[in-house]
C-alpha cells in the first residue's frame, strides 16, 4: 500500500467493520414480533432496508409506525441486539486493514449510528481503538440519517480535508452522508444492503473491505 498522507477514511461500524448481521436480523424480527409481523430473512432485510428506519418499517407495515409502536419496536430491537452482539466479531481482515492504512500514513475514524456509550467500549474491546483518531457513535434519538452527524464528525477532525476523505459503509445513507460534506464514498455489500440496492446510489460498490480500502486509496489520491 503506497503512502497516502492527508488521506482519511471514515468507517461505518455495524455491518462494515463489525460483522453483526445475525444480531441485526434477530433484533429486527424481535421488534417485528411486537407488532405481530412475520419474521423476514436476511435476504429480504437486505433488499428492503433503508434509512431512516421508520421508513423501513413502513415498507413492511404498509404505513409508518405510530410513535407508540416505534418506541416499542426500537426498545425491543436494542435490547435484543445488546444481548446477541456478544456473539459477533470484526469482519474478516478488518484489523489488518486498519493497521495497514495507519502504517501507510493515512488517518481514519469511526462514525456510527450505534449509541456512543456502547460503541466506544466495544471498539476498545477488539483492541483496535488506537488505529482511529476519533470514534463517534450516536448521542441523540435513533432512527435518523447520518448526514448531520457526519458534519459534526468532520468538524471535530482537525486537519482532515473532506475532499480527501472517503466514507466506507454498508448502507446508501453512508453515501448520502459523504456527499453532504463533500467527501467520497465506497459501499460494501457484506452488511445491511444488497448489491442491487447499493449500485443505484452511484458510488463504487465492493464485496470485500480490502477492495474498499484499495478504492478509498484511489479516490483520495
Amino acid at each position: 500500500m503506497g503512502k497516502q498522507s492527508d488521506a482519511h477514511i471514515v468507517w461505518d461500524w455495524n455491518g462494515t467493520l463489525f460483522h453483526d448481521n445475525d444480531a441485526i436480523i434477530g433484533a429486527t424480527n424481535a421488534a417485528f414480533a411486537e407488532l405481530g409481523l412475520a419474521p423476514i430473512t436476511m435476504e429480504q432485510y437486505r433488499a428492503m432496508y433503508c434509512v431512516p428506519v421508520p421508513k423501513f418499517y413502513e415498507r413492511l407495515l404498509g404505513r409508518l409506525p405510530t410513535e407508540a409502536e416505534w418506541a416499542v419496536m426500537d426498545e425491543t430491537f436494542h435490547r435484543y441486539y445488546a444481548e446477541h452482539r456478544v456473539g459477533c466479531g470484526l469482519t474478516a481482515g478488518a484489523a489488518e486493514l486498519l493497521a495497514g492504512w495507519r502504517s501507510a500514513g493515512g488517518s481514519q475514524s469511526i462514525l456510527s449510528m450505534y449509541v456512543h456509550d456502547e460503541l466506544v467500549p466495544l471498539v476498545r474491546g477488539f483492541g483496535i481503538e488506537a488505529h482511529f483518531i476519533r470514534v463517534d457513535g450516536r448521542t441523540g434519538p435513533s432512527g435518523g440519517s447520518k448526514a448531520e452527524h457526519m458534519v459534526r464528525h468532520l468538524e471535530a477532525l482537525a486537519g482532515v480535508d473532506p475532499a480527501r476523505t472517503v466514507v466506507i459503509g454498508d448502507a446508501a445513507d453512508d453515501a448520502v452522508a459523504a456527499r453532504h460534506v463533500g467527501a467520497r464514498a465506497v459501499l460494501y455489500t457484506g452488511g445491511s444492503h444488497s448489491r442491487a440496492s447499493l449500485e443505484v446510489v452511484g458510488v463504487p460498490v465492493v464485496d470485500t473491505l480490502e477492495e474498499a480500502v484499495t478504492e478509498a486509496q484511489r479516490l483520495a489520491a
